[in-house]
């Protein structure tokens, strides 16, 4: 039988219908653990994500939510604490990721990428606090390599995740020492153009308009090649999973990209 870490505790990955979501939803119910989802535009692949996580003999549940709305983000805490009975890790995941010129962002874009990105996961982590304390649990954020390096064409994607980075380390002082907090940065992930604008996974780093960028970038990249959505779900598991006494950290997962 293999080893089930989380075997008998739940977590909530938002965004976690697709793409690096819908991997570290699988990754956590290979770990023994019932997962609920969230979703916002994509309710036919959140349910065959939820099937694939039943598949794998945990419960799961598919809820939909708007991580920018008090409202919904309290009535889907509250629906999937009812029927899991508990909450022991939150995987903040839902983004938006957009390309635009630093000139050229409407404040409607900007508001639009924070209100998701760095508003999204304080609501969700907030409205959880009470579960998560009540079995000391764990808190993982989807930061980005965008939150540790400046990119000009992404400047409000950037800025909401190295507020999100931010953030992290406030709740990891604020949460101790019931719940630990950290951060998962992605760099590079998978390969070829991830488009831009509004989705339900959260993680597009890197997405470049070039065909060949992948290749470019995977020629940089120390370990020569791209990240894939099993890396990123890997390092989610171990702050999932590992020492309770790492928290308020920050680890890109990129290849050494941000060390270029």
């Amino acid at each position: 039988m293999p080893h089930q870490p989380l075997l008998a505790k739940s977590v909530l990955v938002t965004g976690g219908a697709r793409r690096i979501g819908r991997e570290i939803a699988l990754t956590l119910a290979g770990a023994g653990a019932d997962v609920a989802i969230t979703y916002r535009n994509s309710a036919r692949e959140a349910q065959q994500t939820a099937h694939e996580i039943e598949s794998l003999g945990c419960r799961s549940l598919a809820v939909e939510c708007d991580v920018r709305s008090e409202d919904s983000v309290r009535s889907a805490i509250h629906t999937i604490t009812a029927i899991f009975g508990r909450l022991d890790v939150l995987v903040n995941n839902a983004a938006v990721f957009e390309t635009a010129p630093l000139e050229h962002i409407s404040l409607d874009a900007w508001d639009t990428v924070f209100d998701t990105n760095t508003r999204g996961p304080f609501l969700v982590a907030r409205e959880a606090l009470p579960h998560l304390r009540a079995v000391e649990g764990r808190i993982v954020n989807m930061g980005s390599l965008g939150g540790l390096h400046a990119w000009p064409g992404h400047a409000h994607y950037c800025g909401s995740k190295a507020a999100l980075h931010m953030l992290t380390q406030a709740m990891a002082r604020a949460f101790a020492p019931q719940v630990s907090v950290n951060c998962v940065a992605p760099g590079w992930i998978g390969s070829g153009r991830i488009d831009s604008g509004q989705n339900d996974s959260g993680q597009t780093d890197l997405a470049m308009e070039a065909p060949d960028a992948g290749d470019r970038f995977a020629a940089k990249t120390p370990m020569r090649r791209n990240g894939t959505a099993d890396d990123v779900a890997q390092a989610v598991l171990f702050f999932a999973t590992g020492p309770k006494f790492i928290t308020g950290q920050i680890l890109a997962v990129d290849g050494g990209l941000g060390l270029v």
